[in-house]
């Protein structure tokens, strides 16, 4: 389709939400990050393997330790401690090179998984439909797909591995300190039901903050992104100022509840040493009372103090983690939520079909029959709107500000679905007509030229992708844009800045229409497209649209009526219903609603 511009006008407000229900739990969310993450199988089965001998050997150094405190200090065998010493040496190396291999495989796994997880998401807002973005702000998508997925990206880099590892190191430390005295290790485990009671409480206090904390990072981006974009208005009126205090205000609120978040979740690692403190002193003095009364070896109490720090370690490294786990699963949950919104594709017929398909060559007489419509429920737009437009015509539609025109556009390209009547096309519904097969065959060009962050001649193959640069340059000519592209420094090959905010607004709209032109559409909408530019500028694009026209059925949206007296039907509209039809003239002569609209705008241009 060969869009001209950016979203369309008349559409609902922010508010209207269309994700479906679900709920928030982490169990669901981890579940969905497993699928993603098991897709990775050969990378986590070294890493699995990986993990299992790094962690045998660093649960083998206290082993040693007791060994050579028991069989060579004590007796003073200082020959067989030198070997037991280089053997220890080893095993701390080749742990140490373990966990480093292990940490650049799992870095692998985890970007790749992040790298579907984001192609998935961005592909699903492709699909999405325009009341989805009329709900959101810009920023607020941008935030889940950049942090919230780097929030993922980062927790899995780091905690996957440290579960594994955490898990093999506890079922690893309980079987070897069972193997050495059966007390001491009862003494040992009792900090895991006073670890997981301290943990749990702190986890569903800090949870509801931590997913407060992704909304109000959202916001603010989105706030961030609309004063950006808008720079220029807020400079215009003075409201820096205000913009500011706005900003502090939204700011003020991210940081109340990230610091309510980070200073509960940091409690964990704090209260997570007092417990394995006491363990270790309890092992201590237990431990102590034994080897005086002959029942353990010296060597066997230091092996134990060993084994409880590696049993408390993983604990706390996943207390000290704890933040970022939740952080993560917060802005997981509002990745999903935007992948289970459904697309606009979704509950629609499976044999929809395509508009070649059924007619051949597309004619483009498109009839709306009694048609009405309703962005919000209660609160008509259309309210039995009946019009013809037939082959080759040319349709203006006029009428003051909220009369229901641009929303005409959206319901012919089905960006919404009208509740009630019928829109034909060569005689087909298009509710039985594939969404992309209809909108292929429409060309619109908008009055908000929206072009890319990249070259003009790009910018205009976005009409179609497989045209030649001959076919380009043509269709420029046909645009009237090729002058003035070619004293362009850099000439087809320029690059634009963002939203082509370095050309003219004029020549933005001349290469929407060249790249309308090479889509070559069966029927064409106008949405005021010369509605912000001057009189000259007015009269080389509407020469530009009259190439356009020649021959296909067109749709104009005007705002000023001597740009469409050409036209073959004019339908005056007011309070989302057709008033008045007719040609210029007809319309002139029977002095209505248009005839005083026509006055009243000649009269303002002397």
């Amino acid at each position: 389709m060969g869009m001209g511009g950016g979203p369309m006008g008349g559409g609902p407000g922010r508010g209207m939400m269309m994700s479906k229900a679900r709920a928030k739990n982490t169990k669901g969310t981890l579940l969905r990050l497993w699928n993603y993450l098991r897709r990775q199988r050969n990378g986590l089965i070294v890493i699995v393997l990986l993990t299992i001998c790094s962690t045998a050997l660093t649960l083998s150094g206290p082993y040693l330790i007791g060994v050579a405190i028991d069989q060579y200090i004590i007796p003073q065998n200082y020959s067989g401690l030198l070997w037991l010493c280089l053997a220890l040496l080893g095993v701390y190396v080749l742990g140490s090179v373990m966990s480093w291999i292990q940490l650049y495989v799992m870095t692998g796994v985890s970007q790749r998984t992040v790298w579907e997880l984001r192609n998935d998401l961005f592909a699903h807002l492709q699909q999405l439909p325009l009341p989805y973005f009329d709900s959101k702000t810009h920023g607020e998508l941008m935030s889940r797909t950049t942090n919230d997925i780097e929030n993922v990206s980062n927790t899995l880099n780091q905690t996957v591995t440290q579960l594994l590892s955490s898990f093999l190191t506890v079922i690893g430390a309980i079987i070897l300190m069972l193997s050495l005295n059966v007390w001491l290790t009862l003494v040992s485990l009792v900090i895991i039901p006073m670890a997981m009671l301290l943990t749990g409480q702190i986890a569903k206090r800090t949870r509801k903050y931590f997913s407060s904390q992704q909304k109000s990072l959202g916001e603010l981006n989105g706030f961030i992104e609309e004063t950006v974009s808008g720079q220029k208005v807020v400079k215009t009126f003075n409201r820096e100022e205000k913009a500011t205090a706005e900003f502090h205000e939204i700011n003020a609120q991210l940081r109340d509840v990230g610091s309510k978040a980070q200073i509960l979740s940091g409690f964990i690692g704090p209260v997570m040493n007092v417990i394995n403190n006491f363990s270790y002193a309890l092992i201590a003095a237990v431990g102590g009372w034994m080897a005086i009364n002959g029942l353990v070896s010296i060597g066997v109490i230091v092996s134990f103090l060993n084994y409880s720090k590696q049993f408390g370690r993983p604990i706390n490294e996943l207390a000290n983690q704890f933040n970022m786990i939740q952080s993560a699963l917060a802005g997981a949950e509002r990745v999903f939520e935007v992948m289970d919104t459904a697309t606009e594709y979704e509950g629609l017929s499976a044999d929809g079909k395509e508009l070649r398909e059924v007619h051949g060559d597309i004619k483009g007489e498109v009839i709306f029959d009694d048609v009405s419509f309703s962005y919000k429920k209660d609160v008509p737009i259309l309210k039995h709107v009946s019009l013809t437009a037939l082959p080759g015509q040319t349709i203006a539609l006029v009428g003051p500000t909220g009369a229901g025109k641009t929303t005409i556009v959206n319901l012919l390209t089905r960006f919404y679905d009208i509740d009630s009547g019928a829109i034909t096309i060569d005689g087909e519904n298009i509710r039985n007509l594939e969404k992309n097969s209809l909108r292929s065959k429409l060309g619109i060009v908008l009055q908000d030229a929206y072009l890319f962050s990249d070259t003009i001649r790009e910018n205009i193959r976005y009409g179609r992708l497989d045209a030649t640069d001959a076919e380009i340059e043509h269709a420029a000519k046909l645009a009237n844009a090729d002058s003035f592209i070619r004293k362009l420094p850099q000439g087809y090959d320029a690059l634009l800045a963002a939203e082509g905010s370095n050309l003219s607004q004029g020549q933005r709209q001349l290469i929407t229409i060249a790249r309308a032109i090479l889509a070559d559409p069966a029927i064409l909408i106008l949405d005021e497209a010369t509605s912000s530019v001057d009189t000259r500028t007015e009269m080389i694009i509407q020469e530009a649209m009259n190439v356009l026209m020649k021959g296909r059925t067109s749709f104009v949206i005007a705002h000023r009526l001597s740009t469409i007296r050409e036209a073959d039907v004019i339908l005056v509209m007011n309070g989302g219903e057709i008033i008045e039809r007719g040609s210029h003239q007809e319309l002139l002569e029977s002095k209505g609603f248009y005839y005083n609209l026509y006055t009243s705008q000649f009269n303002r241009a002397g």
